[in-house]
């Protein structure tokens, strides 16, 4: 029997809505907010209006681009956990609805395991079906929210056994961004920005937390003072380096995500080795771990672009797997902040 799976995302400031049939993803539908851009960061209260707004027409567009009839859909995925309670609600609601209405499974879905699944989603390069990592596999998850190394042994058997102890590595591409007056989302810009720049110019600290943990609330007090103290020698100094701070920036950052992922490989054996997250789509992440993989003689995985940032189709994809394991929830299911794995 052919398996279909409606999933609708929506944590964040991102509407998305995807359809997935047996474990190939027919569409990936996202709508953004711009109106976030204005006050430097997300606003709960506006999220959640827009995901309002847009709910319906996004879950059409992709029935349509994927083919598909509401009717032949066999289960209704949604993000339960983590993100904006708000924001979480709207699609939890909405996939209740549906759930009810058609008489069809509904499967809550936790945010940071779908952005790890990822990495089984189908793609092609060049007309040839492109490989998924085989169990057990070591994922890097890293955003705005998170960074965690995730152990997976199946689809459905997780653990997360190194993740921050403060902030995420998104943040402290964000914060840093602030920081060298860049606007929102700056992350992405200073990637764009180390592209040109002189990785090696500036150094900062690389913290010394023992295990598998991550820091970046260091980094970013460092990054403070380093700026600060510059800029009072030299009003223009972020200006006029504005490029090769951003790549010595960068090169940190990544080395800290990096060096612990390493260090997990080499404690686990696993070679198969895999990057998700908003984060992964960072060019300097993507090729230090592409060099690292070929060093270290690992076989390495990263989702599409789209893929990686926070998309629908990852939410579909987990769905698929929990529908062949019978994993649903009741409609008494409510949506949460936070939640455990």
């Amino acid at each position: 029997m052919s398996i279909a799976i409606l999933a609708i995302e929506s944590s964040c400031d991102e509407t998305a809505a995807a359809v997935c049939r047996d474990g190939v993803i027919l569409s990936n539908i996202i709508a953004s907010q711009k109106i976030h851009e204005q006050y430097g960061g997300v606003v709960p209260e506006l999220a959640s209006r827009a995901h309002v707004q847009h709910i319906v027409p996004v879950v059409d567009k992709a029935l349509l681009t994927a083919s598909c009839q509401l009717s032949s859909v066999n289960g209704i995925a949604f993000t339960q956990s983590p993100g904006l309670i708000g924001s979480l609600l709207v699609a939890a609601e909405f996939a209740k609805s549906l759930s009810l209405s058609l008489n069809i499974p509904l499967i809550a879905v936790h945010h940071m395991q779908a952005h790890a699944l990822a990495n089984l989603i189908p793609s092609t390069t060049n007309g040839q079906q492109d490989g998924k990592p085989d169990f057990p596999f070591l994922c890097l998850t890293v955003s705005g929210g998170h960074t965690q190394i995730v152990l997976c042994e199946s689809p459905m058997k997780m653990k997360v056994i190194g993740e921050t102890i403060d902030d995420a590595a998104g943040e402290a591409f964000d914060k840093s961004a602030k920081l060298l007056g860049l606007p929102y989302p700056g992350g992405p810009l200073i990637d764009q920005y180390a592209k040109k720049g002189n990785a090696d110019r500036f150094k900062f600290p690389e913290p010394q937390i023992p295990g598998l943990n991550f820091s970046f609330s260091g980094l970013k007090t460092a990054i403070l003072y380093f700026l600060q103290g510059h800029e009072q020698r030299d009003p223009a100094f972020i200006k006029e380096n504005l490029v090769d701070i951003c790549a010595s920036i960068q090169k940190r950052i990544v080395s800290i995500l990096l060096n612990k992922l390493k260090k997990a490989a080499a404690e686990t054996g696993i070679k198969d080795i895999c990057i998700a997250g908003g984060v992964a789509a960072n060019s300097g992440l993507r090729k230090a771990f592409e060099e690292a993989g070929k060093l270290n003689h690992w076989r390495t995985f990263i989702p599409k672009f789209e893929y990686c940032t926070d998309n629908a189709a990852m939410i579909a994809i987990t769905g698929y797997y929990k529908y062949l394991a019978g994993d649903f929830v009741s409609l008494n299911v409510s949506a949460s902040a936070r939640a455990e794995w």
